[in-house]
């Protein structure tokens, strides 16, 4: 029964999104239909998180063709994990679109619908063609997305970033459509699988799913090849930038994972590359938010600098490093859109996320000084947020498979993040210390908090940081299921061929 359901997460919302576009112009009844499809998709996927939770795995051969011919849909319990997580930011971001003004858009709603469908299909495929499929429908309305400003128009700063975006991930689709034909012109196949262990067995199918890999690094935005999003992510409205944090790059991340999983079984004598890599990004991106001015530019920075963290789990590729690092992915993707949407509380608020022109300016701000307070600090790594538990779990299982520079490396990142978070606290939200009760502090202090309407979206996500830091276990438990599912892919790749 379950498995007859997984086509459900991908079709459900690409019916809603046609509904949608021809709902009229009127907003209301569309994003009704937007928040509510959202709902049932974060409830529908929670469910599934509870029916694999014991290891369980789950397949759909769609059109009813025979294992390696029909589109293979596969749900374990870390696809399940990462589709309640992103369906769930999803909503949040649309609510607080919708707050904001964004979401007002009639184009809006559609838009999110059929980008949430490419998501769930690229978090259930078992196909590496498919996964450039769903891939796809997850760019096409991401471009539309870009250019919808707060008000609903374009801005010279977002078309500038949706070009760069829309160049690059042309390239990066380019290069990834390229691997795919090259797995399976030395693999005969592209159903992962059939590719399992494939990587051991034929150094040609090696070569060509490293291509897939590093296309799939690109969009993870790792560096050297980061900088697309740090000045893409920033450039559009706060919503769609929580929005996309939560999705676009996980999603890679996800199907790094899980490749590297099935295709290559853990290989150790290539570890050491995504070591490599995965620490420079660490380091990179976080002196890259240093130079930044605007609080949003920071924040995409130290978003490149902790994808650094969470690959790093499968450079590991030891059960503790890969439930770690699966840990570590959902605690920053919801520790990341909760920054973002308190971030785009003040830009909507006060116009700008200037860290020099918002200096005086924001009044007595005292919920979402503690909002973001609590997800910083949880960026940051300090108890007793989800946070801390992410990187002691991390940083632990460097130590002990061997990788101390490692280990090292994330500890002072993390000191740097934090004296990065601190940078737009001072700037932002602490008090001006004068002599004297100058005009401007008056007029701070006369000015009128931001909406709590704006607040609450941001709110709810540091809640959950916070909930998941006392509560780490359970989810730890969860995570420790996933990693012996990419240890053993025995189960999976058995549901596929049956």
């Amino acid at each position: 029964m379950t498995s007859t359901l997984l086509p459900l997460f991908v079709a459900v919302p690409l019916l809603a999104a046609g509904v949608a576009a021809f709902a009229g112009r009127r907003y209301r009844w569309p994003s009704v239909l937007l928040l509510v499809v959202m709902g049932a998709l974060t409830v529908g996927s929670a469910a599934l998180v509870a029916v694999t939770s014991g290891g369980a795995v789950f397949a759909a051969a769609l059109g009813g063709w025979p294992g390696g011919v029909a589109i293979p849909f596969v749900a374990d319990v870390f696809s399940a994990l990462v589709m309640t997580v992103a369906s769930g930011l999803t909503l949040v971001s649309c609510w607080f679109a919708l707050v904001s003004g964004t979401g007002r858009h009639p184009l809006f709603a559609p838009l999110v619908l059929v980008l949430i469908s490419g998501v769930n299909g690229a978090l259930l495929t078992a196909d590496l063609f498919n996964l450039f499929v769903f891939i796809e429908v997850m760019l096409l309305p991401s471009y539309g997305l870009l250019v919808l400003a707060r008000k609903g128009t374009g801005t010279l700063r977002s078309v500038v970033g949706s070009r760069l975006y829309v160049t690059f991930n042309l390239f990066v689709s380019t290069v990834f459509l390229a691997g795919v034909a090259l797995v399976y012109g030395t693999a005969g196949t592209v159903n992962l699988a059939e590719l399992s262990a494939a990587a051991a067995e034929s150094d040609l199918t090696a070569a060509a799913v490293a291509v897939c890999l590093f296309a799939l690094a690109m969009k993870a935005a790792v560096v050297p090849v980061h900088g697309w999003l740090a000045r893409a992510y920033p450039s559009t409205s706060p919503a769609v930038t929580a929005m996309f944090s939560a999705l676009h790059t996980k999603v890679a991340i996800y199907a790094t994972y899980r490749i590297y999983a099935v295709v290559f079984e853990g290989d150790e004598q290539w570890l050491w590359i995504g070591v490599a890599l995965f620490s420079a990004t660490m380091v990179v991106g976080v002196l890259g938010a240093i130079g930044e001015t605007r609080m949003r530019s920071i924040l995409a920075f130290h978003m490149v600098s902790q994808i650094g963290y969470i690959l790093l789990g499968v450079a590991l590729f030891t059960p503790l490093g890969l439930a770690a690092g699966i840990f570590y992915l959902l605690h920053h993707m919801i520790v990341k859109s909760s920054l973002f949407l308190s971030a785009g509380a003040i830009e909507t608020r006060y116009g700008t996320d200037v860290l020099s022109d918002l200096r005086n300016r924001v009044g007595r701000e005292p919920v979402l000084t503690v909002v973001f307070g609590v997800a910083a600090l949880s960026l940051a790594g300090l108890p007793p947020f989800s946070g801390f538990f992410a990187k002691l779990m991390l940083i632990t299982g460097a130590v002990e498979a061997g990788q101390v520079a490692a280990a090292v490396i994330a500890l002072v990142v993390s000191l740097i993040t934090l004296m990065s978070m601190l940078k737009i606290f001072n700037a932002v939200f602490a008090p001006t210390v004068t002599g004297s009760f100058r005009r401007e502090d008056r007029l701070v202090a006369e000015t009128p908090p931001t909406s709590l309407r704006l607040v609450a979206p941001g709110a709810v996500l540091a809640a959950v940081t916070l909930a998941l830091g006392l509560g780490a276990q359970g989810l730890f438990d969860l995570a420790t299921v996933a990693a012996a599912g990419l240890i053993d892919t025995t189960d999976y790749v058995k549901a596929v061929l049956p």
